[in-house]
């Protein structure tokens, strides 16, 4: 992960090889544009969070705080989010995703569990004070054929990355005067850092 951060930056909390999800993510960073880039936390083994090793995260903590915006993205393991993800997250200092736009996708098996990865992804990352998109992606199974998305989560996934985009647009332009919203942690944050 060396060279320029990406404007948007998707992060795909992945434990194994890849997959139908990574795919339909590729072919939407693809889509984005050249100022976009994915990570599959399966190519990057991190260290756990609290151990002696967690000061060495490689790049992909440095490429989240640098990039403009991020979408997590995760399949849905036990109701909930990837542990991967959930230890990327954990590792992650508050500057890296205080008032950051975020967007959020998650797959699983069924439609059974298409709130859980949301649903505690928003609790998470409420504590960095990002500004999450109002609108996430929950892609199943019958959303692909021979491994390729069906249009409509192609689409699904295009329109989110693009609408991070453009909030992320709209809330850099006020960050300068003071308009960008700023969570709990992230006033905290700055509070102790003056």
């Amino acid at each position: 992960m060396a060279g320029a951060y990406p404007d948007l930056l998707v992060v795909l909390g992945s434990a194994t090889p890849p997959g139908r999800f990574r795919g339909a993510l590729t072919a939407a960073v693809d889509c984005a544009g050249p100022g976009a880039d994915l990570v599959d936390l399966a190519d990057h083994p991190l260290p756990f969070a609290g151990s002696s090793a967690a000061a060495d995260a490689g790049g992909v903590v440095e490429a989240i705080a640098g990039a403009r915006a991020v979408v997590f993205a995760t399949p849905v393991y036990r109701g909930s989010l990837s542990g991967v993800l959930k230890n990327l997250i954990d590792l992650l200092p508050v500057e890296a995703l205080a008032g950051k736009v975020v967007g959020l996708a998650a797959m699983g098996a069924t439609d059974h569990h298409f709130l859980g990865a949301e649903r505690h992804l928003r609790d998470v990352l409420s504590f960095f004070g990002v500004v999450l998109a109002p609108v996430a992606v929950y892609l199943t199974s019958a959303d692909f054929s021979d491994g390729e998305p069906s249009p409509t989560a192609a689409l699904a996934l295009d329109e989110l990355l693009a609408g991070v985009t453009a909030l992320s647009e709209q809330f850099e332009a006020h960050r300068d005067d003071g308009a960008a919203p700023e969570g709990a942690a992230a006033q905290l944050y700055r509070q102790r850092n003056r």
